[in-house]
């Protein structure tokens, strides 16, 4: 029979991953490795954080064994160590959206007013892709893009969307995807489309969930 000192040094080992994960900016930085790596700069930049910050909170992950590293020149890149931490980041936030109180405003005060904006379900994005009739639009950063995304989509990031509207077909279905349920970009992009007259939703989540799914995906060079 274990000994309290055993059960306490175990479960002190649950208690570090989950302290890892409770700061805001953690989170966050997790939310972004799940849609693939990036270098720290990048990250600094996405979380609105120092360089030498953002170092600190990758520390705190790295430590928690909740991501990895690997160097490439000069420049050190980071990566959820395993898909097993971006379904924690996702049972994490589902966990919170069904039990935090003040979720749906603290969402809403971020977002925006959704009401207008139509989502579109995993499965029938998957069945109208492989019939051809929609066109689908990844607005995250290229990068990211890059790193792997939905099978058939096409990249122009939300700060480019605007410009580059008239390169998609007319007379067709337009559905912008992101990060996540909590990612703006989509929302944006959607949002756009509409006023310019065109037909378009949004992706009810995001890549990982895509991924998750284990429905078609693409990497660098694929379409």
């Amino acid at each position: 029979m274990g000994d309290r000192q055993a059960k306490d040094a175990l479960f002190d080992a649950f208690g570090e991953v989950a302290k890892a994960l409770g700061n805001g900016r953690r989170a966050e930085l997790v939310d972004v490795l799940a849609q693939g790596e990036r270098h720290v700069d990048e990250l600094s930049a996405e979380i609105g954080q120092t360089v030498a910050n953002t170092s600190f909170h990758l520390r705190v992950l790295a430590n928690a064994g909740l991501v990895t590293t690997r160097r490439d020149g000069t420049r050190i890149y980071y990566r959820l160590a395993s898909a097993r931490v971006s379904e924690l980041w996702l049972a994490l936030r589902d966990v919170t959206a069904a039990h935090h109180e003040q979720l749906d405003e603290l969402a809403a005060a971020y977002l925006g007013d959704r009401d207008r904006l139509e989502q579109i379900g995993r499965i029938e994005l998957a069945e109208r892709l492989a019939a051809g009739d929609v066109v689908v639009v990844d607005v995250r950063p290229a990068t990211e893009f890059a790193t792997g995304h939905i099978s058939g989509a096409r990249s122009i990031p939300i700060d480019e969307f605007a410009a580059n509207i008239k390169d998609l077909p007319a007379g067709i279905e337009v559905v912008a995807y992101c990060r996540g349920p909590y990612c703006v970009f989509a929302d944006d992009a959607v949002r756009v489309l509409r006023r310019r007259g065109r037909r378009a939703r949004r992706l009810e989540d995001g890549f990982p969930e895509w991924v998750r799914a284990d429905l078609p995906v693409a990497a660098a060079g694929a379409s």
